[in-house]
């Protein structure tokens, strides 16, 4: 079934460990074919000893002075369906045949099988495991940019090896990577066995130490990747020209790639061999920074020959050298902050893999182990600015704590972190000790809070001196709802008028409602008149000249008063203090107007008993006009106010079957009706009422607006309160809200329709906004949270919020949370400069409008720079300097943040929380529930680019 190839040259030491392996397999229907390649040392005998023991074992002699061509050779008299490629120095586990052909056997159609792979080091460390699971996705597109694959964890097919002509012996190295690309790219299945069953010793003098060797046939290899390749003649037409250059993931950037990987080496053997210029093309974007940090370890491992518990320790080998080449890429992408992030990462890597059983003192972090009992300080040595410690109790790790510190560590400071971390109480600390960490006496100006205080103090003096006059915040006006009830109608009516205007009379909505009054109004002269609840009279003005006589009564003798004066130059009105549920009504009227009012009655029952007395106080003949709004609770299908009361069609039925009523006439628009309504008298004949639909033309204030639920709702507030109770609730990602800009940034810009769609959706799903600190007040007291709330959150502080966001957010009654970019505000967004034209910044005096009229500010931090790249001093300062002046704009404390292209890193919450925050959203995505970290929350992306049918699944999700 399986030819083995094993090339060696003068492998005496190793080599009966490689072949020793073969004898353990499983699988016995294999032949392994030991290829001399001109060995001087005692190779030869040992090949003869397993000869002569075992005939599957065949031996050939070359001189190639090459495992290609020494390979080769043993293809040459390979008999078996498959191939496998074992070194000299290498061994696979006792089960790899036997797995190998399992998978194999079921994928019929694949030309090769590949597992995981483990580095053995030369004092026998293993590395963990390590497999490419693109291989078995895109395998050509994968080898066309790297080696995905060890020599020794793949089976492949022999008579395709053998038309594809084998290995190269024109390469020295990667000659393997080389024929993986050649059988990829005929576009054959590769199946995945994923485990880790072939082991690699690393060697001090292998050929893969060679690095300038190793860029120099790599960059030939991926060369070819990306272009035809006459060797083989019948490549998958998806192949036949090369590799797709998608993402910007180029042959140069390929190679690049490749040479970070011998760059870190090299410095892990203290050498220098690479020319940083080889690293131009690597990605510097905040996404690629992790994998660099990788790349670079893996380098680590093999040019240090370690495991990943013993690099940390052996920093000071290859530190030096290291830091030289991430501050070297920094200054070759013209972003130092982008070496420092790199540089955090990989320090973090490190130190996660490290015991710390001595202080380790890295570039840019001090690992150490900290008696949490018995604490002393740390000063911090020249050029740290993070602590990562193992708190240890009686010996043992108890917890891990990561920080920025910008000075001095103290004992008090130390245990106040254990105490956080559960470790440790405070019981043997003094009060002063014991108080928490922002409340230190700042006395020690080296220490870290002395240092934050110092960097608080010039946030403060930047405010000060940057602050301009501001206009006074208003108040958020707001239209008293319809659902407000009290015991005592007259105080209440009094506090509802104790503002002039509370339902903005004024207002072209109300006037078009006022003339439709007018229109319906009877024909022929109107002698006595009356009007109930006439407010502050601005009705009973244009009324007055359409009757004999009017008299205008309401139960608040501050609206009549303020009537009386909007009517005084009206000598046939007369004003009088009424409460018509509990009062007797003047009779004899020829036409009784009662409008926007009814819905505060207590129930229909009252309201049938009033209805009644109208009945008595009409002369025979005359009519009752009545003005209200179709509300949801009479029918949840169609258009209406979100009122917790009855409204215009209980209103309109109840007085149509009211004995000694009969409708006339009714003008209906989407949002309320009008109707007329007869006092029969004893001969009257009722007749067929007239029914007029109208459009409402002017337009909508947001005091009317936001309590509207445009088509009917699905779920009403009110009653998701009384029935819901949940653990999580949705926190809404948005950024932009326009038409047009620059198609890169499609995905972060929801156009006002799009955006207005998912508004009306919520509100007519009976959501309910809420701000973070009402997220994290659930969160500390482990309260449920109440029927549907929705946290919506807006980035960066777009002008677009303020043109097109913020006004549907008001019309359905919902809030936002905007988080501001505080250096920039009033200027651009120039991190998106090389995308396109960078979209407008509200400026202080928009924020300060907004937040009057009830939108929340939280800080984006200063300069939108992402912080995994900033030193802890400048995050710090940032964190400061943002929170103050968001203060000042919007006159409330700022307690929120959302970090910068939603990175973080783990220095970032504690300070966050030191510098004044307790509510922070960084990277992490999904819902938000109890048992989330306040200071480092998830958000759902509301993506541009998707349909209003996504946004609906995925905030529906976080209901189930």
């Amino acid at each position: 079934m399986v030819s083995i190839v094993v090339p060696a040259h003068n492998a005496e030491v190793t080599l009966a460990r490689a072949l020793d392996c073969l004898l353990d397999q499983e699988i016995a229907d294999w032949e392994a074919i030991i290829v001399d390649d001109a060995s001087t040392d005692r190779t030869p005998a040992i090949i003869a000893g397993y000869v002569g023991h075992d005939a599957r074992f065949r031996t050939l002699r070359s001189c190639a002075y090459s495992a290609a061509g020494a390979r080769n050779s043993g293809i040459s008299t390979a008999r078996g369906q498959w191939l496998m490629f074992l070194d000299a120095d290498d061994w696979v586990d006792a089960s790899f045949l036997a797995k190998m052909l399992a998978a194999l056997k079921t994928t019929p159609d694949a030309v090769a099988a590949y597992c995981g792979s483990r580095r053995v080091m030369p004092d026998g460390e293993l590395t963990p495991s390590s497999i490419s699971t693109e291989v078995a996705i895109q395998p050509f597109e994968t080898f066309a940019r790297r080696c995905a694959i060890r020599t020794h964890a793949l089976l492949v097919d022999r008579e395709t090896i053998v038309e594809l002509g084998g290995f190269d012996v024109s390469l020295r190295t990667c000659e393997d990577w080389d024929l993986w690309q050649r059988l990829a790219r005929l576009g054959k299945r590769w199946v995945m066995v994923d485990e880790p069953l072939a082991f690699y010793r690393i060697s001090p003098n292998s050929l893969s130490c060679n690095s300038m060797q190793l860029l120099a046939d790599a960059e030939i290899v991926i060369a070819r990747g990306f272009s035809t390749d006459p060797r083989v003649e019948h490549p998958a037409s998806a192949h036949g020209k090369g590799a797709i250059e998608a993402n910007g993931r180029t042959a140069s950037e390929a190679l690049a790639w490749f040479a970070l990987l011998n760059a870190a080496s090299d410095c892990g053997r203290g050498s220098h061999s690479i020319n940083p210029q080889s690293l131009r093309a690597l990605p510097a974007g905040r996404k690629w920074a992790g994998e660099i940090a990788k790349a670079v370890f893996d380098g680590l491992l093999v040019g240090s020959l370690s495991v990943p518990t013993q690099l940390a320790a052996r920093w000071d080998r290859f530190g030096g050298s290291l830091t030289e080449l991430i501050i070297e890429l920094g200054k070759i992408w013209g972003d130092p902050a982008a070496g420092r992030r790199v540089q955090y990462h990989l320090e973090q890597m490190l130190l996660d893999s490290d015991d710390l059983a001595a202080p380790r003192r890295l570039a840019r972090t001090l690992g150490i182990r900290v008696d949490a009992r018995n604490p002393i300080s740390i000063e911090l040595p020249e050029g740290i600015d993070q602590i990562y410690a193992y708190l240890m109790v009686d010996g043992r790790i108890e917890a891990r704590v990561q920080f920025g510190a910008l000075g001095k560590v103290t004992r008090s400071h130390w245990i106040n972190l254990a105490s956080q971390s559960g470790v440790a109480d405070n019981s043997n600390l003094s009060a002063a000790e014991a108080s928490l960490p922002m409340a230190e006496h700042p006395s020690d100006p080296d220490s870290h809070f002395g240092k934050l205080a110092r960097l608080a103090a010039e946030a403060q003096g930047l405010v000060r001196s940057s602050a301009e006059p501001l206009e006074p915040l208003a108040s958020p006006r707001r239209k008293p709802a319809a659902d407000d009830h009290d015991t005592d109608r007259t105080s209440f009516w009094n506090r509802r008028f104790a503002t002039e205007d509370p339902w903005n009379y004024r207002s072209p909505y109300e006037q078009e409602k006022y003339e439709r009054q007018l229109e319906i109004l009877p024909a022929g002269p109107i002698g006595r008149a009356l009007e109930l609840a006439c407010a502050e009279g601005h009705f009973t003005r244009q009324l007055a000249p359409r009757v004999g006589h009017l008299t205008a009564t309401d139960i608040s003798a501050i609206a009549i008063g303020r009537a009386r004066a909007r009517c005084s130059d009206q000598p046939n009105v007369e004003f009088g203090v009424l409460d018509f549920s509990a009062d007797t009504l003047p009779g004899g009227m020829d036409l009784i107007v009662c409008s926007e009012v009814l819905y505060y009655l207590g129930d229909l029952a009252e309201l049938r008993r009033i209805a009644k007395k109208f009945v008595e106080a009409l002369a025979p003949g005359g009519s009752f006009i009545s003005a209200h709004a179709f509300v949801l609770r009479d029918n949840v299908e169609r258009t209406g106010f979100d009122w917790n009361t009855f409204g215009a069609q209980a209103i309109s039925e109840t007085l149509a079957v009211t004995e000694g009523l009969v409708l006339e006439q009714s003008i209906q628009t989407e949002l309320y009706r009008i109707d007329r309504f007869r006092r029969l008298s004893l001969d009257d004949v009722a007749t067929e009422p007239t029914i007029d639909h109208v459009p409402i033309r002017a337009p909508i204030g947001i005091g009317v607006a936001r309590n509207i639920v445009w088509g009917g709702a699905r779920a009403l507030r009110r009653d998701v309160a009384r029935s819901e109770r949940r653990q999580r609730i949705p926190v809404l990602m948005y950024h932009s809200v326009a038409d047009d800009g620059p198609a890169a940034l499609a995905r972060f810009r929801c156009t006002p329709a799009a955006f207005e769609g998912q508004m009306a959706w919520l509100r007519a799903n009976g959501f309910h906004a809420i701000m973070s600190e009402q997220l994290e007040w659930s969160i500390a007291n482990r309260e449920a949270f109440v029927g549907r709330p929705v946290l919506i959150t807006f980035d960066d502080g777009f002008q677009n919020f303020a043109d097109h966001a913020w006004p549907i957010l008001r019309a359905n009654d919902l809030t936002a949370e905007v988080f501001l970019v505080t250096d920039l505000v009033g200027e651009s967004a120039r991190w998106d400069v090389d995308i396109g034209p960078p979209t407008q910044l509200m400026d202080a005096g928009m924020v300060r409008r907004l937040a009057g009229e009830g939108a929340f500010f939280g800080s984006h931090l200063a300069t939108h720079r992402a912080i995994d790249g900033l030193s802890s001093s400048d995050l710090a300062a940032e964190l400061l300097r943002s929170r103050m002046f968001v203060e000042r704009w919007t006159g409330r404390p700022t307690t929120a943040f959302a970090a910068p292209f939603s990175v973080t890193d783990r220095r970032l919450g504690r300070l966050a929380k030191e510098c004044g925050y307790r509510i922070g959203f960084g990277g992490k995505h999904g819902p938000a529930d109890l048992d989330c970290d306040p200071i480092d929350l998830p958000r759902i992306e509301v993506r541009g680019d998707r349909s209003l049918d996504d946004f609906v699944a995925r905030v529906e999700a976080v209901l189930e």
